[in-house]
């Protein structure tokens, strides 16, 4: 049975597993592995291509970018250097004439009504309390909304979109807690019009999940831990099912301005094309152009890292920042 202190650590752990490959929150008595200096002649700033180790011009980033459906951005949580990349890469594309749609993880379905009323709003900063309530962000996310708010600042005055991506915490809660197959017969599950959905179990993303589950928070059964991963899994369907909704409408609607949907979310969410855009290109009935980016705050003296996010191909690119204010993420082993 799960205790109440026992359960939340882990609704914690599966959250913050999107921070990263490996997320800080669930490294929990692990020793770390010492990394050797080393020197690659990298900095913060930079643009790094996986399939070829160069590094690639900003502009040419965003010159190739500009021409996808779809752009994955992945970062650290709460590092504002990320949310700074971000809004490079948003203002890059409105600057070439794009217009574009923004999805962030950091939103809920259930505060969806309460985003659009908020962005809609000519009275933001004095509404903001309201706001932060209604659209549930304690319950949701939790931290300094602050970090996140240059992002819905942009939408606002852009006049963007701007999707709330995750299922609702309480329908992923109820996930972890019970498993899938009870989930499904649950009310929410119809409230939030996923009866109809396939949720695919693709054996390398369970692969990949699990592991990650085990090496940062160990000692579970393996009930707990298919009920980790079935949430999980829940959490990434629900983000892809909001994201090719958005795609697919972009294509309904298209018109003399070339459209282009940015998802923001946590690093682990695009690693290796499984969590979120394989589920994606599942769902899209076309080809679809994606490109996806993994923001990484960037030590020289731990260059290693870096190397093995190349080596391992973690996305498309790799895009070196300074650290956020927290310092250096935690990695489990």
């Amino acid at each position: 049975m799960w205790s109440r202190n026992r359960f939340l650590q882990w609704i914690a752990c599966i959250i913050l597993l999107g921070a990263s490959m490996l997320g800080p929150a669930c490294a929990q008595d692990r020793q770390q592995t010492a990394s050797q200096p080393t020197d690659s002649g990298w900095a913060a700033g930079q643009i790094l291509e996986t399939s070829t180790g160069r590094v690639v011009a900003l502009d040419e980033w965003l010159h190739q970018a500009s021409t996808q459906d779809i752009i994955y951005v992945g970062e650290e949580h709460h590092n504002r250097h990320h949310i700074a990349a971000a809004l490079t890469i948003l203002n890059g594309l409105a600057a070439s004439g794009l217009r574009p749609t923004l999805g962030m993880e950091m939103f809920a379905w259930d505060g969806q009504p309460a985003l659009n009323d908020y962005l809609a709003s000519e009275t933001r900063a004095q509404t903001r309390d309201t706001f932060l309530e209604q659209v549930r962000w304690k319950q949701s996310w939790g931290g300094p909304f602050e970090d996140y708010e240059p992002l819905v600042a942009f939408a606002g005055d852009r006049h963007v979109p701007l999707l709330a991506m995750n299922p609702p915490k309480s329908l992923i809660r109820g996930v972890a807690k019970e498993g899938l197959a009870r989930a499904r017969a649950g009310t929410e599950w119809t409230t939030w019009g996923l009866q109809g959905e396939e949720i695919v179990d693709d054996p390398a993303y369970r692969t990949r999940i699990i592991d990650q589950l085990k090496r940062c928070h160990g000692g579970g059964t393996d009930d707990e831990y298919r009920m980790m991963y079935e949430a999980s899994m829940v959490r990434d369907e629900g983000m892809a099912k909001t994201l090719a909704a958005a795609l697919q409408n972009m294509r309904r609607h298209a018109g003399a301005t070339k459209q282009i949907v940015l998802s923001y979310t946590g690093g682990g969410h695009i690693q290796y094309n499984l969590p979120v855009p394989a589920r994606v290109a599942r769902r899209m009935p076309d080809q679809l152009r994606a490109t996806t980016v993994y923001l990484a705050s960037y030590d020289p003296a731990h260059a290693d890292e870096i190397h093995d996010l190349l080596r391992d191909r973690i996305a498309d690119y790799v895009w070196l920042t300074p650290f956020g204010q927290h310092g250096p993420p935690k990695r489990c082993r």
